[in-house]
This record gives structure tokens, C-alpha cells and sequence, in this order.
């Protein structure tokens, strides 16, 4: 794991820390869209109106996941500070009350899914096929109760990503992949469960998940930090509020972001069932190149919120432009192997031609602008929210959203009757937007605020 700052004088991290911080963090997200992948190509074999309805929740899905993933996120930034700052005691609460407010949340969110699935399709997708809305909704209900699972596990992960061990919280992932792939073999092809054969193994290895990095986490007591279970089951309002100081903005801007994304899917699944196939498997394969991107804005998060809570400025700007220059190099490698062999990771997916050929269209748009904004716009705003600069990120980043992304959509579809193409070239000028209002936030330096153990 990652040295304590306290222990040596100089750069914080040198490049094998980064490297035992990184390397599994790209496995981890690798085999996160592989399995989401596996996901599309197996339901596919069961109809398009099967890959069509598991394609419109998840992006329901996405806008919970985003929620946890923030306020894990928040937990990860207060508890990499604290340990900057050598205060490994209140890093440890810190991680208690992450688990207590993830679960928390995760169950109520849980309940609502399951007991409004009917309505939230219904307003959400209201324009689509008898099919496909059933599909959507047993899909829905099914995988809202893993949501608190998930939380357990984001929570655990966050935990281990802070004291710079990543390697668990991957090979934890691999197990729950595992079983989940396998899973979804045994639900579609030999128990032929449609739509609720992938959304069964998702509650399954979330679950084990949970377990298995709880106890590690729990019984871990010789690292810097680990999970004392009964401090979760205590409300200490003081670490919350800093942990929430962080997840607040992040989840408002993540959960908001998804939610536009949802609504410009809802634009798509106005065109029929082959633009939103051919959406459902763009997202996957352009997941895919970017997705070793995601890795190192979830390091950036745990370096630069060391060096906030150290209170190294200079540091923190190094580390901000070594991680990005990684950033566009694990971007644009993936990127070139997409382009080379994108019709043979289309041929994969059992969909009409017509599908296929507009899914390379979207693939195109999405890569071939990816390689100059999608770092820009993804991993520097996680510099900035470890910076505290939280309120920035999100103002920029809904604004954009509301504006660039939903309303160019809406206006392009409305318009020009373009569906899936012009969203896709809405989603190239907000990032345009947001990359820039962000390059010029760092270079002013207003992002880096005082920390949160001083307040």
C-alpha cells in the first residue's frame, strides 16, 4: 500500500506507489464495462426488445449507482485527507460512517425503485412498446435490490483505495465479476430467464461482494486505516457532515448528469428500438476505451486528497499533471484498438445490420473526440473535488449538462429529426464546455481550498 506521508520527506508518491495504486484499479474498471458488456451481448440472444429494456434501466441504475459512487467518493476524500494530515483515528470513523450513510441511503433508494417501477418508466420511456416496457420494469425492480449491496461494497472499496491498496478492492471485483458472468450464462442460455437472467446474478455477486470486503476491511487492523465495526452503527454528525460536504455536490452532480442522460436516452427511444440498440452498445464499447480513463481519476482522488490534507500545494499540481498525462496515454491506447477492430466488437452483439452500421457511426463521434476532452473533462474535476472545490465542479458540470448535452438534443431531434447521431454530437460540445471551464479553474488555482480538517 501507499507510504504514509509522514514517513519520508519530499514527493509524496513515487512512481511504483502509483503504480500499486493504479495497475489494479484498471483492471478493476476494466472488468466492470467487460461485465457490463457481457451484460448486452447475452441478453441480446433473448430479443431486441430484452437488450432494448436492460438498456434503458441501466441508465436508470446509473443515475443510483452515481449517487453511491458519490458519496463514496466523498468518504474517500475526507479519509485520504485525514490521513495526510496523520490523523488515522478519525480516518477510521470516517470510513464507519461512510458504510453507516451509503446503507442507509442505498435502502431507502432500494424501496422507492421497487415500489414506483411502474411509474418511473412509464414517465421516464412512455414512448416505447409493450416489450420492451415490461422488460424495463421486471429489470428494474429485480436490480434495485442489490442497491444496498453496492453501497456496502463502494464503501469498502473507497476505504482501501485511500490507504493506497487497491489490489483488494480488485480482487474482490473479480470475484464478484465472476460469478456475475457466470450467472448471466446459467440465467439466459441454460434457465432461459430473459431479461431477469442478467438482473439476478447482479443481486447475487453484489451480495457476496459486500460480505467478503466488509470482513477483509473489518479485519485489517494493521493498516492505516480499517473498518471498526461498531463505530458504524453510531451516528457521529461532525465526520458525516464532512464526508456529505464532499458527496453532497458530487452526488447532486453525478446523479443530475445521469439523470440528463437519461432523458436524452428518452429522446433516442422516440426513434424506435435500432437507435436505442445501437446507443445501448455504442455506450459499451466506447465504456471500454475510456474506461482505464476512470481508473486514474479514482487515483487522482486519492493522491491529490493526501496532499490536501498534508497541505501541499506544489505537490498536489505535480501529481494533477502526471495523473493526466497517464490519463490521455491509457485514453488513446484503447482508442486506436477500437478503431482497428471496431466491426469485429460489433459483430459480437446479435443485432440487425441496420443496428450494427449506426453503432459504428456513434462509436466514431464518441472516440475520435475522446482522445483530446474526455480526460479534460472526466479525471481533472476529480483533482478539483479533492481540492474541496466541489461547488465549482458541479455548477459547470450541470450547467453544461442541462444546456449543452439535453438542450442541443432536444433541439437537434426536434428540429433536424435526428436521433441518436445528434445527441451524441450534443454530448461533444458539452464537453467542449466543460473541459475548458475547467483547464482554466486549475491553471487560476482557485480550486485549492482550505481542508476540511481545519474547519
Amino acid at each position: 500500500m501507499l507510504r504514509d506521508s509522514e514517513k519520508y520527506i519530499g514527493k509524496m508518491f513515487d512512481n511504483t506507489d502509483l503504480k500499486v495504486l493504479i495497475v489494479p484499479l484498471i483492471i478493476e474498471q476494466f472488468l466492470a464495462i467487460t461485465v457490463g458488456m457481457s451484460d448486452t451481448v447475452m441478453v441480446s440472444f433473448a430479443g431486441e426488445a430484452a437488450v432494448s429494456g436492460v438498456s434503458l434501466v441501466d441508465m436508470v441504475n446509473n443515475v443510483i449507482i452515481s449517487l453511491l459512487a458519490a458519496l463514496a467518493t466523498g468518504g474517500a476524500v475526507v479519509i485520504s485527507q485525514f490521513i495526510g494530515a496523520r490523523r488515522h483515528e478519525d480516518a477510521c470513523m470516517a470510513a464507519a460512517q461512510l458504510e453507516l450513510m451509503a446503507f442507509v441511503v442505498a435502502v431507502f433508494i432500494s424501496i422507492f425503485s421497487i415500489a414506483f417501477a411502474h411509474p418511473l418508466i412509464s414517465v421516464l420511456f412512455g414512448n416505447i412498446d409493450s416489450e420492451v416496457f415490461e422488460a424495463s420494469k421486471k429489470y428494474l425492480m429485480i436490480t434495485a435490490i442489490s442497491f444496498p449491496m453496492l453501497a456496502i461494497y463502494n464503501s469498502g472499496a473507497a476505504i482501501y483505495r485511500s490507504i493506497g491498496d487497491s489490489k483488494t478492492s480488485m480482487k474482490v471485483s473479480i470475484l464478484m465479476n465472476i460469478i456475475n458472468i457466470v450467472g448471466n450464462y446459467i440465467g439466459v442460455f441454460i434457465l432461459h430467464l430473459g431479461v431477469a437472467g442478467v438482473a439476478i446474478p447482479s443481486v447475487i455477486s453484489r451480495s457476496v461482494a459486500a460480505v467478503v470486503i466488509t470482513i477483509l476491511a473489518s479485519k485489517n487492523k494493521d493498516a492505516t486505516v480499517f473498518l471498526k465495526i461498531k463505530e458504524v452503527f453510531g451516528i457521529k454528525s461532525d465526520f458525516m457532515r464532512r464526508i456529505l460536504y464532499i458527496g453532497i455536490p458530487s452526488g447532486i452532480e453525478n446523479s443530475l448528469f445521469q439523470v440528463g442522460r437519461v432523458a436524452v436516452v428518452s429522446i433516442i427511444s422516440n426513434f424506435g428500438r435500432t437507435q436505442i440498440a445501437a446507443n445501448a452498445i455504442a455506450n459499451n464499447l466506447d465504456g471500454l476505451g475510456v474506461n482505464m480513463g476512470n481508473a486514474i481519476g479514482i487515483a487522482m482522488i486519492t493522491v491529490i486528497g493526501r496532499c490536501v490534507g498534508a497541505g501541499k500545494y506544489k505537490e498536489a499540481k505535480y501529481y494533477v499533471k502526471k495523473l493526466m498525462c497517464m490519463g490521455y496515454l491509457v485514453i488513446i491506447i484503447p482508442a486506436l484498438i477500437i478503431f482497428l477492430f471496431q466491426n469485429s466488437f460489433i459483430s459480437i452483439y446479435k443485432v440487425p445490420d441496420a443496428t450494427k452500421e449506426l453503432t459504428a457511426v456513434l462509436v466514431w463521434i464518441h472516440m475520435g473526440v475522446a482522445v483530446f476532452l474526455w480526460p479534460l473533462s472526466f479525471i481533472l474535476p476529480n483533482a478539483l473535488r479533492a481540492g474541496n472545490d466541489v461547488k465549482f465542479t458541479m455548477g459547470i458540470s450541470l450547467f453544461s449538462m442541462a444546456v449543452f448535452r439535453f438542450g442541443t438534443s432536444l433541439f437537434i431531434a426536434k428540429v433536424f429529426h435526428i436521433g441518436a447521431v445528434g445527441v451524441w454530437c450534443a454530448m461533444i460540445i458539452d464537453w467542449i464546455f466543460r473541459s475548458s471551464n475547467f483547464v482554466y479553474r486549475f491553471a487560476s488555482g482557485k480550486w485549492w481550498h482550505k481542508d476540511l480538517k481545519k474547519e
